[in-house]
């Protein structure tokens, strides 16, 4: 998500308490939060509430963005946080339906799409990689999926470039061996 200077700026302002700034990002970034979202589930719909929760967000704790780091790298890690929440949520709730209920209306994507399927099993893995170990999941979001580079995933971390490169590597080698050598390498 590269943000141009002026939603940046929207960014700085909407923080700062400027209602209207605040009003014109949500606008600007409806679109960009959406096709993220979309990268990270494969329905439409999912996408959408995910979309809608990072939007809600942005919009609650606008406050807390500091702007030590850039607006959309702030804005790839709630992006990121809200698809995964959304997809948590959706996994838990479909645990929870009944052999009564009635069935699930959309196919198994992990049987009707490769693609579909193989995101599942990644938000899988990275799941079990932030409740074992939150560090090295934070670093590998900010690294994989925001597309930071180590001396910013070091920065927003707070922590030296070697010990950033040393969980990035960790995080990679715990999720490849959660999806197995049938994925090959998920991760460049």
């Amino acid at each position: 998500m590269a943000l141009d200077e002026t939603t940046e700026d929207l960014a700085r302002a909407a923080a700062a308490g400027d209602h209207r700034s605040l009003g014109e990002l949500l606008r600007r970034i409806e679109a960009d939060v959406l096709r993220h979202c979309s990268r990270l589930l494969p329905y439409h719909q999912d996408a959408e509430e995910a979309c809608q929760d990072t939007l809600l967000a942005v919009a609650r704790n606008i406050g807390r963005f500091e702007g030590r780091a850039r607006f959309s790298t702030w804005l790839h890690i709630v992006t990121t946080n809200c698809a995964r929440t959304t997809y948590r949520t959706l996994k838990r709730r479909a645990a929870e339906q009944t052999a009564d209920e009635l069935p699930e209306l959309r196919a198994d994507p992990r049987r009707v799409s490769v693609i579909a399927g193989s995101r599942l099993d990644l938000l899988d893995a990275m799941e079990s990689l932030e409740a074992d170990k939150p560090e090295l999941a934070q670093a590998l979001v900010l690294r994989d999926i925001c597309q930071l580079d180590y001396n910013e995933v070091a920065e927003q971390l707070g922590i030296p470039l070697g010990t950033a490169k040393s969980r990035i590597h960790q995080a990679r080698k715990y999720v490849q061996a959660a999806l197995g050598d049938a994925y090959g390498r998920p991760f460049a």
